[in-house]
């Protein structure tokens, strides 16, 4: 299974939108199976987005977690991402490039963008 940078970002949008900063259950992402959202927020808790629980058995297709709360590390890509027209401009100037979409890279060109849109050098 590829790494979908929106799934991330979505994960992260949803988990935001709870109220009590813990994750709702069940947890779910409209468009993406149980499967794909599970292993995302699997590679999201290795990469320090998510606090999450593993849940990954012997029977399981992939590695799968679920999401806890948002890291300190996550509350700042989402504030980086969470605009819209911020995170569409980025996505396609590293596919431009021919660039991987790395959480640094986008990290990094998310951060010159935001910069670039308050005039700090």
């Amino acid at each position: 299974m590829k790494r979908d940078m929106n799934l991330v970002r979505s994960i992260l949008l949803t988990m935001e939108e709870h109220e009590h900063g813990r994750a709702p259950r069940p947890f779910t992402v409209e468009g993406f199976s149980e499967e794909e959202v599970g292993y995302h927020i699997h590679l999201m808790g290795q990469a320090g987005l998510l606090k999450v629980a593993g849940t990954t058995s012997m029977s399981s297709p992939s590695p799968k977690a679920i999401p806890v709360y948002i890291t300190w590390d996550g509350h700042e890509f989402l504030d980086l991402s969470r605009e819209p027209s911020r995170w569409k401009q980025a996505v396609a100037k590293i596919k431009d490039t021919g660039g991987a979409m790395t959480i640094s890279i986008l990290s990094d060109v998310l951060l010159a963008l935001a910069k670039k849109a308050l005039a700090i050098p």
